[in-house]
């Protein structure tokens, strides 16, 4: 039996983009994973945003009752991009630092369209895995 199925998954972290707010496909599947998350009973963890797929998802998973924990690095804490249906907010020191930190509150990622950073996120929990520095899953 591997490590994922001898606990149950509490807390996603859902890495996604922030501009994707003209494709209705993407946009009704964030909201949906954030309304799965809730009827799950799992919470969400996340880069804090409310722009695009993270403020979709957030605000779902809000609203049908989730946890949400936002975490963001401090230079861009002060852009008014924190949603205000995240619960919880974190504020690190780095991008870096952010990353680190979704990987210790999270139970497994999920990735969603996204540019660059959604990328980066994704192969950087990808090489974390295979480093085996964490057996987390990744979807």
């Amino acid at each position: 039996m591997d490590k994922t199925s001898s606990y149950r998954l509490i807390n996603i972290c859902v890495f996604c983009g922030s501009s994707f707010d003209k494709d209705v496909e993407f946009e009704e599947a964030a909201k949906n994973l954030g309304k799965v998350l809730a009827e799950k009973r799992m919470h969400l963890v996340y880069e804090g945003g409310n722009l695009g797929l993270m403020g979709y998802v957030s605000k779902a998973a809000h609203e049908s009752g989730s946890q949400v924990l936002g975490i963001i690095p401090k230079a861009l804490a002060s852009c008014d991009i924190i949603g205000d249906t995240v619960g919880e907010v974190k504020i690190v020191s780095s991008m870096h630092e952010q990353k680190v930190k979704m990987l210790d509150h999270a139970d497994a990622f999920i990735v969603l369209p996204g540019g660059l950073g959604t990328l980066e996120e994704l192969f950087k929990v990808t090489s974390w895995a295979q480093l085996k520095i964490h057996q987390k899953p990744i979807g």
